[in-house]
This record gives C-alpha cells, sequence and structure tokens, in this order.
C-alpha cells in the first residue's frame, strides 16, 4: 500500500505532521536548493522529538544538494546517518561523477546504513542509475523533480516513463517512492503505479507556497485523498 511522505523544515512542522498522519517525516530545507538539508543538531533533535511521539513515524533526512564528489557525498552521508534517522536520502545529478558517489556508498551501507537514492525527472533522461544503485545495497530509489518552478514530475515524464521507473526499481529489490511538485489531481493518476511512498511539500502548505509553513487542512486533503483513493 502506498503511504505518504511529507517534507518538513522544521521542528514544529514535524509535531504537525506526525499528528497530521504522515507514515514518513522527510527533513528536509525547501530554503535551501531540491533538497536542502537540515544542520546536523538539529536533524538530532528531530530524532529525539520523533521518539517521544505517541505513534512513532519514520525519519528520513537529505544530505544536501551535494556536488558529486564521491568523497564529500561520502562524508555527509556518514554524518547524517550517525544522527539516528531512519533513512538518508541522496540527490544523483548528472555533472560530476554520480555513478562514483553510488560505488561509494556501497562501505556505508555495510555499514548500516540505509539510503534512498533520489533521480531527478527534470535532469536525466532516464533511470540508467537504478542497476547501480541496486548493486549498492541502497535501501529505496524515489524520481523527484530539482527544479521546483518548473512544474511537477507529470511534466517532465510521461505516466508510461513513471510507471517504468516504479517497474524497474522494484524489480531490483529498491522500495520506490514519487515525488516533485505533486498535487492533488495527480494522487488519483499516480497511485495505480503502486509506488511505496507519494512525497509532497508543496501541496502541504498553505496557497502552494513550499517555503511557506505546513497547513494542517492541506496535509489533511492530501492524506485523505491518498487514503480513500488507495481504497477505491
Amino acid at each position: 500500500m502506498t503511504r505518504l511522505l511529507a517534507s518538513v523544515a522544521n521542528l514544529d512542522e514535524l509535531a504537525l505532521a506526525a499528528t497530521g498522519g504522515a507514515d514518513i517525516l522527510d527533513l528536509k530545507d525547501p530554503t535551501r536548493g531540491a533538497l536542502g538539508d537540515w544542520a546536523l543538531e538539529d536533524i538530532a533533535r528531530a530524532v529525539a522529538q520523533a521518539g517521544l511521539l505517541q505513534s512513532p513515524r519514520a525519519l528520513s533526512a537529505t544530505v544536501g544538494d551535494l556536488p558529486m564528489e564521491p568523497a564529500v557525498v561520502r562524508a555527509r552521508v556518514a554524518e547524517t546517518w550517525a544522527s539516528g534517522v531512519d533513512f538518508v536520502k541522496i540527490g544523483l545529478f548528472p555533472a560530476g561523477d554520480p555513478a562514483g558517489c553510488v560505488a561509494g556508498l556501497a562501505a556505508e551501507v555495510q555499514r548500516g546504513a540505509r539510503l534512498v537514492a533520489v533521480l531527478f525527472a527534470d535532469l536525466w533522461p532516464d533511470a540508467r542509475l537504478l542497476p547501480d544503485i541496486a548493486r549498492a545495497g541502497f535501501a529505496g530509489a524515489m524520481l523527484d523533480t530539482a527544479g521546483k518552478g518548473a512544474g511537477g514530475l507529470l511534466r517532465h515524464k510521461t505516466m508510461a516513463e513513471i510507471a517504468r521507473f516504479v517497474e524497474d526499481a522494484r524489480g531490483l529489490g529498491l522500495f520506490t517512492g514519487l515525488a516533485g511538485s505533486l498535487g492533488l489531481e495527480d494522487i488519483p493518476a499516480l497511485l495505480p503505479l503502486a509506488p511505496d511512498y507519494l512525497g509532497f511539500r508543496t501541496a502541504l502548505c498553505a496557497g502552494g507556497n513550499r517555503g511557506g509553513a505546513l497547513d494542517p487542512a492541506a496535509l489533511a486533503a492530501v492524506r485523505a485523498a491518498v487514503f480513500q483513493t488507495a481504497r477505491a
């Protein structure tokens, strides 16, 4: 069954998203790029706060929009994983050495890290790195967008291409996620593909302003749409 990932920008939003029924709380600063990272000390505070929730939720944390330099990426991933989150998300960009970054992270997986690769639909013409991601031992792969002002996921990929991504990733043993300025109207179209997660930020904020505060009513609407459509 598809679950709801909510990107949260601070501790207040973390509590709100947990209360509002998000299945995974994604620590991401929308003012710092496509996968803007939280400060490590704030991630540690989020881990502590999540541990006090009556209904525990999984935590993921991004590592920021890093240059595709294996040593840089591996160091940041190791620091973030050490903070105690359940998953670390790494955005893969075409420039630099993304394949080398993926291969270098196999050592972190062997140390116990649970990693999620993010491929950007508006930057990658295909999902050619999926076999490398699976070979390195990543837990999952997500299809997202880097340019949040250039339209959502369905503007950059056809339904057939998105379905192929989900199918290929699942066939390689990866859990799957879809994100990228998704709106309420995208939920009925994407849920039949059965991704493990649908990820949201913009649709959860008042007025669709991803840099603004999370809105409880918007979150409730998205949660209801995922829940109801999945069971229709």
